[in-house]
């Protein structure tokens, strides 16, 4: 009953606002089900993707069927106390997301062609 009300309330919302959220400071130990026990409260979820390589884990993947679900879930879990973690939950935003992967893979062609070349960033 609550999204309804806040639909007819906020017919606009923040442009970073959209159905994908990034959650970070995960136990590693969670399982997806506790995620669905967490995250379903505030709506239906249609997908949650948890990160189980060395870099992702501790974070994941929530997405809702709904946008105003999805907005509520992050008003109310920022900061919620997983296994005395707090979480952090943010709006995915593919711009951000990209530039981050885009610096690690030049960071590697960089060294990669340092290697090649023998030129080293080191002070002698």
């Amino acid at each position: 009953m609550t999204t309804v009300s806040l639909r007819k309330q906020n017919t606009r919302l923040p442009p970073e606002v959209n159905r994908v959220l990034y959650v970070r400071n995960l136990p590693f130990n969670i399982t997806s089900e506790e995620m669905y026990d967490i995250f379903g409260k505030y709506g239906a979820i249609r997908q949650i993707r948890i990160g189980c390589n060395k870099d992702t884990k501790g974070t994941a993947f929530v997405v809702y069927e709904d946008i105003y679900d999805a907005k509520q879930a992050v008003d109310h879990l920022s900061g919620f106390n997983v296994a005395n973690r707090y979480l952090i939950v943010l709006y995915y935003q593919h711009a951000k997301m990209s530039k981050k992967f885009d610096q690690k893979k030049s960071e590697e062609e960089v060294a990669k062609l340092q290697e090649k070349y023998g030129v080293s960033t080191k002070d002698k």
